[in-house]
C-alpha cells in the first residue's frame, strides 16, 4: 500500500491553481490515489452585509477545469464546492480533508508581503496548524532555474 491513497487538492481563482492541481496529478499517478477537489466561494462580511467575493458561474468553472485536467490523466477524482466566510476558508478545507479521509492536502501558496501576512495569514498555513493531515504546498509556475 502506497503513502498517498486519498489526496485533496484545494482550488481558487487565482493562476497558482493550476500547479497545485498538476502536482496532485502527478502524486496520484504514481500512487494510484483518488483525489478529492474542492473549491471555496468565499464572502466576507461589510458594516451592513454578507457580501460574495465569487459567483457561482467562475466557482463552477474553477472546479470543473480542475476535475477535468485530472480525469484527463485517468486519476479517478471528485469535487465538491464549498461556501465560507474568507476567515473560515482554512477551517473549510481542514474539515473536507477530515471527512474525506485526505493522507494528503495540497495547496498552492499565496505570496504577500509581511505586513500583509501579519493581518491575514496565508490560507495554506492556516490549514497546516490546523489539521494533522500532511500538506503540500505547490511551487508556483514559473521559469525553471
Amino acid at each position: 500500500m502506497s503513502v498517498f491513497q486519498r489526496i485533496l487538492v484545494a482550488v481558487d481563482p487565482s493562476p497558482a491553481r493550476g500547479s497545485a492541481v498538476r502536482l496532485a496529478g502527478e502524486l496520484a499517478q504514481l500512487t494510484n490515489a483518488e483525489v478529492r477537489v474542492v473549491h471555496v466561494i468565499t464572502s466576507a462580511v461589510s458594516v451592513s452585509a454578507v457580501v460574495a467575493l465569487e459567483d457561482d458561474t467562475e466557482a463552477k468553472a474553477v472546479l470543473e477545469e480542475a476535475l477535468a485536467d485530472l480525469r484527463e490523466r485517468g486519476i479517478k477524482a471528485g469535487g465538491t464546492l464549498l461556501r465560507g466566510l474568507t476567515t473560515q476558508v482554512a477551517e473549510v478545507i481542514s474539515e473536507t480533508a477530515e471527512e474525506f479521509g485526505a493522507d494528503l492536502i495540497v495547496l498552492s501558496p499565496h505570496h504577500r508581503n509581511a505586513v500583509e501576512a501579519l493581518f491575514d495569514p496565508r490560507v495554506s498555513d492556516a490549514v497546516a496548524h490546523r489539521t494533522a493531515t500532511a500538506v503540500l504546498l505547490a511551487p508556483a509556475d514559473g521559469p525553471k532555474a
